[in-house]
């Protein structure tokens, strides 16, 4: 599916710790503080339940790219894992390979400052009433319609 890029300082802290913290350790031990984080976004993505197997994911710390191998059930699901993936903090860029069945492609969109999913909603289908479509395409990255954040990039389906 190619790369995707997204604001590296957004999105969930699975790291627990600020960019400044992080980095000062990583001069230390580069490869086990990035296999760790690897695993921690690996966990995140499995606990959202996709229906991935054979996951695998691999994290770059010093550029903040992610990598993603295995096999999705739908193109869908390969999406939504990379959104998981490129929403949390530290990671600028997921690089998908996931296999999926093809399907037909969805667009993307980057949350701005004032953004609501119905205006979302309006933008891309003339309707604001179809924000729950765009909800349950980011679900369970998102948990509530009205819980979106600045630099956050969903998922707009067909």
């Amino acid at each position: 599916m190619g790369l995707f890029s997204f604001i590296k300082n957004a999105g969930e802290k699975l790291f627990g710790k600020d960019e400044k913290e992080v980095a000062a350790q990583a001069a230390a031990n580069v490869d086990d503080l990035n296999t760790k984080a690897a695993a921690a976004i690996q966990t995140y993505i499995e606990k959202q339940n996709l229906g991935l197997t054979g996951l695998a994911v691999a994290f770059d710390g010093a550029s903040g790219k992610v990598t993603l191998n295995g096999s999705a059930p739908s193109q869908e699901a390969a999406e939504k894992a990379v959104l998981a993936a490129g929403n949390v903090t530290g990671v600028s860029d997921v690089d998908n390979n996931l296999q999926f069945p093809a399907e037909a492609a969805a667009q993307y969109h980057d949350v701005v400052s004032g953004d609501t999913l119905a205006a979302i909603a309006k933008q891309y289908y003339g309707d604001a009433n179809q924000y729950m479509k765009i909800f349950e395409a980011n679900k369970p990255m998102l948990s509530h319609p009205d819980k979106i954040y600045v630099g956050q990039k969903l998922r707009i389906p067909a």
